[in-house]
């Protein structure tokens, strides 16, 4: 009788991970987690199929030859008339020649230049015939950053405001913009916040909306709020937040705070405050958000409050967990759910916009040897993709104003927080990467919970969710993708600002507006496009139809419930903001 022989394992197998992993994880570190590998197989696939495109390239040399022609051409015009129509104008978002003084000699020309060759360089980085939309999206994105290094804004010689600015200060702003960047470097080496974040303390200026830490385990404190009207609805309001931020963007100054907002609207409230995780979070996975997250915190809820019903709010990250909470609570029975909002959350990854360059399979390759050397990934890495999403206004826009200029802007709250980092565990983010965003496990029928696939198609709680016009994090057209994937009752908004500054939106903020459009339960859908066209446009913050649309959900106001439940094992534990928050 023959026997298989066991399988032999080889002792170099570990050893030889163990170093690829090290040395992945080294290249991460000088290249701040872009793969060199990705983008040499993106800039080869471009540069071969346009050498071989023969016709491509006469109409790129026909394309130049007639820019140079308009170039020439304005040349003549503005000579004659300063105020003479520009061979082309800046995209509507660039900013960066609106002064008058782009509009003198030489300057004009040297804008106009650069905004042509900036216009040339995007028709040769595109239609190229044969070239993966990934890698033309990244060789495009690509040139655009090196033309963004060049821009004649950044440049003493080329950049008459500045110039200007010089001279009117006897040289004084560079002098200021020097010691703005040696105070600046200072802090990034002793890990400091930057200038101006010692004014926003958190429990003293942000975050100070009263309530009690009622539960904490080891990934979350949960925080019920003091209600501040004599009676409340019966129905409470949890909202998740995402982890990749800190909670109290949604508890920022008095004024702004949407937690004191749907207090004043009389509703019992509780946050979910994530901890910050570190090296011995590494193991810590997507799962485990879910159920000691919104899970644990609906049990406490229903517990402390003694209502069965929940309205529930998710944002960014917390908003797509809090649809896979939905989800699987819809295949296993549970109705607690009252309604979900969605802030900025996507649930459909295939559009994922322009971070969608940073997903592939060699660039996660990377990131999760990065994380592998420390068990979690940095907030700076995550804040460094985004900036580098938004190079002009959040990279290049600063360097000028900061340190050429010598103006430093004033701190607010929103920026306090934004430089209020968090760290994303190992396991976690590698799921969420993988699964939702290259793979689309969600969207697609693959997600599983507990070992059992569950469909967003299941859900039958009302929905309301909310999408920005300028969000480069979730993109308005990819947060649509909810309507196709539920037959739910769906309420729409698409509101004016991005990911964070749209959302935080408060009555009376100047500026506001936004559209909105309901689907009824299994009703049509419009397409994106479709749905801008249709849905008609208001004005003011979409706090005040997302308040209406609760109370048409809610039940008729009574007593609010007291501050955790010490007899259920929920005691107070100690006063909002609570523990996590804090850390660092």
């Amino acid at each position: 009788m023959k026997h298989d022989k066991p399988a032999t394992v080889d002792p170099l197998d570990g050893i030889a991970e163990t170093i690829d992993r090290a040395v992945s994880a080294m290249v991460a570190a000088t290249t701040n987690g872009l793969s060199p590998a990705t983008m040499a197989l993106a800039a080869s696939d471009w540069a071969l199929h346009l050498a071989g495109s023969p016709g491509k390239q006469m109409h790129l040399v026909a394309k130049m030859m007639r820019k140079y022609l308009r170039l020439s051409d304005y040349a003549i015009r503005s000579f004659q008339d300063t105020t003479a129509t520009p061979a082309i104008e800046p995209l509507p978002q660039d900013r960066r020649f609106s002064d008058a003084g782009w509009q003198q000699p030489p300057f004009n020309l040297i804008a106009q230049s650069f905004l042509l060759s900036q216009q040339w360089w995007h028709a040769a980085t595109t239609g190229v015939g044969g070239v993966t939309k990934h890698h033309e999206d990244m060789v495009s994105f690509a040139a655009r950053q090196i033309l963004d290094v060049f821009a004649p804004t950044n440049f003493i010689a080329t950049n008459p405001v500045l110039q200007q600015k010089i001279v009117e200060t006897g040289g004084r702003c560079l002098a200021d913009g020097f010691q703005h960047l040696i105070e600046d470097m200072q802090r990034i080496m002793r890990a400091e916040a930057p200038v101006g974040t010692e004014n926003y303390r958190v429990g003293e200026t942000v975050a100070t909306a009263k309530g009690k830490v009622v539960l904490r385990n080891r990934l979350m404190e949960l925080i019920q709020y003091e209600p501040t009207t004599g009676t409340v609805r019966p129905e409470p309001m949890l909202i998740v937040p995402a982890w990749i931020m800190k909670y109290y963007i949604l508890d920022l100054s008095p004024q702004n705070s949407l937690v004191r907002w749907l207090t004043d609207q009389g509703y019992t409230v509780f946050m979910i405050s994530w901890h910050n995780p570190g090296s011995e979070d590494r193991d810590v996975d997507l799962d485990d958000y879910r159920h000691e997250g919104p899970m644990a915190a609906l049990d406490a809820i229903t517990a402390i409050t003694g209502r069965e019903r929940v309205h529930t709010a998710g944002y960014c990250l917390g908003g797509t967990l809090l649809a896979i909470a939905a989800a699987a609570m819809a295949r296993d029975g549970d109705e607690r759910l009252a309604s979900i909002t969605l802030l900025a959350a996507q649930t459909e990854f295939s559009e994922p916009g322009e971070l969608g360059l940073f997903i592939d399979e060699g660039q996660l390759t990377l990131l999760e040897n990065m994380m592998w050397s420390k068990g979690y990934l940095d907030s700076s890495q995550m804040g460094g993709a985004f900036q580098i999403l938004r190079s002009n206004d959040l990279v290049w826009s600063h360097v000028l104003q900061t340190y050429l200029m010598g103006e430093r802007d004033a701190m607010i709250d929103l920026m306090a927080w934004n430089a209020d980092g968090t760290r994303m565990p190992y396991a976690m983010h590698s799921q969420y990467l993988r699964r939702l965003f290259l793979n689309d496990d969600l969207a697609e029928g693959r997600f599983k919970v507990a070992d059992r696939t569950i469909s967003l198609a299941s859900i039958d709680a009302p929905l309301f969710a909310v999408a920005t016009e300028r969000d480069h994090v979730a993109p308005w057209r990819s947060v649509h993708k909810i309507h196709l994937l539920t037959g739910s009752e769906i309420t729409f908004v698409l509101t004016s600002g991005g990911h964070n500054a749209g959302i935080v939106s408060e009555p009376g903020h100047r500026g506001r507006r936004y559209q909105v459009l309901t689907r009824e339960a299994h009703g049509r859908s419009y397409g994106a496009d479709e749905w801008q066209a249709q849905a008609p446009s208001k004005e003011g913050s979409w706090w005040s139809e997302w308040g209406a649309w609760l109370d048409a959900r809610s039940g008729d106001a009574e007593a609010p419930p007291g501050l955790g439940a010490p007899e259920k094992g929920y005691p107070p534990l100690m006063d909002a903001p609570g523990l996590y928050v804090r850390e660092k």
